[in-house]
């Protein structure tokens, strides 16, 4: 099988171990495991009780605890419509080599992680792709979409979407879902930012808890801030984890009983931790915003929800050179939007610790103020 390179994948693997700031970091601010300890309430017993922990492979799907702890995010899910992945990026990769074969029509809402476009693409799928617009708040043309979804076998997006952090509401995923069901069509909604809202204290709707036929894939990386778990969760229909589970059982057989134990530990106070990554996102995309105001030439649509925006940059100049330069001269890393079909963008994660967010913002403008505008 070939396929095409993962652009902000091998962008990322060149970079991020290497920047001084790193700003194009997806994680909410990551936790130590003495952080998420006493953010769960927790003390050196519940550590002890790793020590006569025998390695084995575990429970195949995930320990019931941890299924059940997911199955607590969602309105109508049971440990029964959950299975445990290796990070979101199994699980979307399961649901594809699940769900398509050759000549189905995927309808993937870009831009978006790439394999959403990549994966369907690699199996023989016919993948159209509709564009999301600045001028609509990169929000989904739903008549657009509607005439794109006929024939569809599987419509595939990012809630929020990375990467430019719009939120689709109950309302618009409804309409969406009504879509994928004139078609009889599968409804993948890679949920991985799901939580990270700007207003209020309500979690996203989920499509798996709004259509017979949706989808989530989500993981304990970016709201929940443990991406060293590696570890992911898809929640749908019985008959989608079966056909995913023979997949499944070809490249994954278990998770590791480590991550489970404190994925679990997480996720039975994920109040606590979506209340910190809540007030991480909040605060720094204030100061971003602030920042892009008074940055002459920078522009965005202010993100709703996720830690990533896109930033327009007015600059006769390929967003891959301009992501060099602000490396080279002021440490700071960016993703270059070319990754996303978004040539004259840069691609930022805001979420990351506050006086870098800070420092690497001033630096920036510095070097832009620096190198004006030919």
């Amino acid at each position: 099988m070939k396929i095409e390179p993962f652009g902000v994948e091998i962008w990322m693997n060149a970079y991020e171990t290497t920047c001084a700031f790193n700003l194009a970091e997806t994680c909410v601010h990551s936790l130590t495991i003495a952080e998420l300890m006493a953010l769960a309430g927790r003390n050196d017993r519940d550590l002890q009780a790793l020590l006569p922990m025998q390695m084995t492979y575990g429970a195949i799907e995930g320990s019931h605890r941890l299924r059940t702890a997911i199955a607590a995010l969602y309105a109508h899910q049971t440990p029964d419509n959950i299975v445990v992945t290796h990070g979101t990026i199994g699980a979307n990769n399961l649901i594809h080599h699940a769900l398509v074969a050759p000549g189905d029509r995927v309808v993937s809402i870009t831009p978006t992680y790439q394999q959403h476009t990549a994966i369907p693409a690699s199996i023989g799928a016919d993948v159209v792709e509709l564009r999301l617009q600045a001028a609509d708040a990169y929000l989904p043309d739903l008549a657009a979409l509607r005439t794109l979804a006929k024939g569809a076998t599987l419509i595939a997006m990012t809630n929020p979407n990375n990467p430019t952090g719009a939120l689709m509401g109950r309302d618009m995923l409804e309409k969406i879902a009504a879509i994928a069901r004139e078609n009889d069509a599968w409804l993948l909604a890679d949920e991985v930012y799901r939580g990270t809202e700007q207003t209020g204290d309500a979690i996203t709707p989920s499509v798996a808890d709004l259509y017979e036929k949706g989808i989530s894939t989500a993981g304990m990386s970016k709201a929940f801030s443990l991406a060293g778990l590696r570890l992911g969760w898809v929640a749908a229909p019985r008959a989608v984890l079966d056909a995913v589970n023979i997949h499944r059982d070809y490249n994954t057989i278990s998770v590791g009983m480590i991550d489970d134990h404190f994925a679990t530990i997480a996720l039975e106070s994920a109040d606590r931790i979506i209340a910190r990554s809540r007030a991480i996102t909040r605060r720094n995309l204030a100061i971003l915003d602030d920042w892009v105001h008074a940055t002459p030439g920078v522009t965005y649509v202010k993100p709703q929800a996720g830690t990533t925006a896109m930033l327009a940059y007015g600059r006769n100049l390929p967003s891959r050179d301009l992501c060099l330069h602000l490396l080279a001269d002021t440490g700071v890393m960016f993703v270059p939007g070319d990754v996303f079909g978004m040539e004259g963008h840069l691609r930022i994660g805001y979420a990351c610790d506050t006086g870098v967010l800070r420092e690497g913002l001033a630096r920036v403008g510095g070097w832009l103020a620096e190198h004006p505008v030919e």
